[in-house]
């Protein structure tokens, strides 16, 4: 497998893609110095193969070096933040209640 993940600005969303076939999606939307992200799938034939951490973790990757806030709507992405809360800071501490974050990194 040659995994990467790419960001589409005219679709809105990032994608992973093994080789040049897309197998997962993340929506989101830029608002100021805020990144929605509303949705993320991956296809039900590769689910298991941890590409779902691996997307998100290149979209928070991308978040964090344009100098932009989260905001996780997506639970899958939630869980993920839950699970690596050196990510937290993406989340502003003000956010962080209205997604259930407000105690993951305490």
């Amino acid at each position: 497998m040659d995994i990467t993940v790419v960001d589409v600005p005219e679709r809105g969303r990032f994608e992973i893609r093994d080789g040049e076939l897309c197998v997962g999606l993340a929506s989101y939307h830029v608002d100021g110095g805020l990144m929605t992200l509303p949705h993320t799938e991956i296809d039900p034939s590769r689910s298991g193969r941890g590409l779902g951490t691996q997307l998100v973790r290149g979209v928070l990757t991308a978040a964090r070096e344009r100098d932009l806030h989260v905001l996780p709507y997506c639970s899958f992405i939630r869980k993920y933040l839950l699970d690596h809360p050196e990510e937290l800071d993406l989340v502003t501490e003000a956010d962080r209640p209205t997604f259930g974050l407000a105690t993951a990194n305490s």
